[in-house]
């Protein structure tokens, strides 16, 4: 499209009547944002709970289990003995 078409699909466009706006739109908008809102607080409470149940029953493997120490050996060294 050229220029000149574009400035007039959207003069028709404005051109037009425009439809009407419920009354309540506002409010609704506002009960909507509150509602994510809230959703989004709890889904974060909810993630940072889980987040420090994950992180203390690591603590408490790992407490357990000892990872970073060498496991014992499965076989003993020959008995050289006198």
């Amino acid at each position: 499209m050229r220029q000149g078409d574009k400035e007039a699909a959207v003069r028709r466009l404005l051109d037009t009547p425009h439809p009407p706006v419920p009354g309540d739109l506002a409010a609704r908008a506002a009960a909507r944002g509150d509602r994510a809102r809230r959703r989004e607080r709890t889904l974060r409470r909810t993630g940072g709970a889980l987040a420090g149940i994950a992180a203390l029953a690591f603590s408490l493997w790992a407490a357990e289990a000892r990872p970073w120490e060498p496991p014992p050996a499965a076989t003993t060294p020959p008995f050289a003995g006198p």
